[in-house]
């Protein structure tokens, strides 16, 4: 049996590290090229041209973008986290185009799709299935999705790997934060190699379909008596460190229900915030990876459909706790007490001026604003993400403030950005407050269960 095959708008992965530099110089080369163009143009007009501005200009957007896009792997995926971060909140004509990079990877063409199945399944896999399309329905920074049938009836999703992403994570990462340090958008003071090296290894684990299939099925079995979720099942027997096989869900993009009723809408959102406390508070285990594309939505079920678990995270009881503290600290106004959660957290330290912290603080206030609202609150009308990004940037590019946040801390921000940026893009009312009490009321009991087992101990 030959599978279907679908002609499709495609270019090759590039995997050799050669290669791979030579596509980031070209990128560099056009973009410095156009800042000249600009910049010449400014002066001619008597301004003084921003180096940010001649950076951050559709024509520069469009390039970077189109040869992420042609890349892929990680230099793809640090595009994605920039668009993540500053898409939504740039002009929309450079929005629009970096909103790109979370979907609309190139995909392979088909002779290299062959050869790595051959290499992953033998000679011969064709004659496993029923259909096969070489049209991916997705196609993403490390990896594209196609939607096959097999001879006995399974409908699949499987996500092929591009060749040569997990050997160049090390030096994508690389170049392209030197691209960064080079622009000037990062402090020359910042010391990136903690980042860099936490980057590496995310991405290496997110490289290893083995480890997400094992995610895949964890979370499977924690959300499997929750009818509010779907979570794809896991065939082992067509997965390997390179392709991951599981069942196919129907579902439309979450962007696609924007213009759904309020109703719906709140409640996509509000199952989603409830999610993120059950990963921190009760699972000890999130998916971090804010891109909108790892959710869909069943319009008939009403269901919200959770894709893509690469970007899975531990974390440690105490961690949360951490995080307990802080919420109800900041609930309750009680500044001493969110500056011991802070130092607990590790986003200052003793060495931190106290201008710093103070700064720290007031993001903090800012970032949980949703907790102190009695009732829903409204994303769609605030701008607390501009707020947030504007304080942020001002405490990143004070050249005295050097204080990188513990990593696990900085993977919990992106989530909780990313869900933020999600109900501001629909709309949502999300009464964040109700969904977070019941667990800070449970610490607070157990708390107080402690103390009276210390006190009794001790003879009081």
């Amino acid at each position: 049996m030959t599978p279907k095959i679908i002609p499709r708008r495609s270019s090759a992965v590039p995997s050799s590290r050669i290669g791979r530099l030579l596509r980031l110089g070209s990128m560099a080369s056009g973009v410095a090229g156009n800042m000249l163009m600009a910049g010449a143009q400014q002066l001619v007009q008597g301004k003084r041209p921003k180096l940010s501005d001649l950076l951050l200009t559709p024509a520069n957007a469009l390039k970077i973008t189109q040869q992420l896009s042609q890349m892929r792997g990680a230099a793809m995926k640090v595009g994605q986290l920039i668009s993540m971060d500053a898409g939504d909140l740039l002009p929309p004509e450079l929005g629009d185009i970096l909103a790109r990079l979370r979907s609309d990877a190139h995909a392979m063409p088909q002779r290299q799709v062959q050869a790595v199945l051959s290499a992953n399944w033998g000679a011969g896999w064709q004659q496993r299935f029923e259909s096969f399309s070489f049209a991916p329905i997705a196609a993403a920074s490390i990896g594209q999705v196609h939607r096959a049938t097999t001879q006995d009836g399974r409908d699949l999703a499987i996500k092929i790997q591009y060749p040569g992403v997990r050997k160049s994570i090390s030096s994508d990462v690389n170049n392209v934060a030197l691209l960064l340090r080079m622009s000037g958008l990062l402090p020359k003071t910042m010391d990136m190699a903690p980042l860099l090296s936490e980057a590496k290894r995310q991405l290496r684990e997110e490289a290893d379909y083995h480890a997400e299939a094992a995610h895949l099925l964890r979370f499977g079995q924690l959300l499997a008596n929750d009818p509010r979720f779907v979570v794809p099942d896991l065939h082992a027997d067509f997965t390997t460190k390179n392709v991951l096989a599981m069942s196919y869900v129907e579902g439309v993009p979450v962007e696609a229900m924007d213009s759904a009723p309020q109703a719906e809408r709140d409640q996509m959102l509000t199952r989603l915030v409830d999610l993120l406390f059950r990963e921190l508070f009760e699972f000890g285990l999130m998916q971090t990876d804010p891109n909108f594309a790892n959710y869909r939505y069943d319009r008939q079920s009403q269901q919200m459909i959770l894709l893509d678990f690469g970007a899975t995270r531990s974390f440690t009881p105490q961690f949360g706790q951490a995080y307990k503290d802080l919420m109800a600290a900041t609930m309750a106004g009680n500044h001493d007490a969110m500056a011991q959660a802070g130092l607990a957290i590790g986003y200052f330290d003793g060495h931190t001026q106290q201008r710093h912290s103070a700064a720290v603080l007031d993001l903090f206030a800012m970032a949980l604003e949703p907790l102190c609202i009695d009732g829903a609150f409204d994303f769609g009308s605030t701008d607390m993400a501009q707020r947030l990004r504007d304080a942020g940037m001002a405490l990143g590019l004070d050249p005295d403030f050097w204080h990188i946040p513990p990593v696990d801390s900085l993977f919990l921000h992106r989530k909780l950005g990313g869900l933020f940026l999600l109900a501001a893009r629909l709309r949502a009312r999300v009464n964040v407050r109700e969904l977070a009490l019941p667990y800070l009321t449970a610490a607070a009991q157990s708390e107080r269960r402690q103390d009276v087992r210390l006190q009794h101990a001790s003879g009081t």
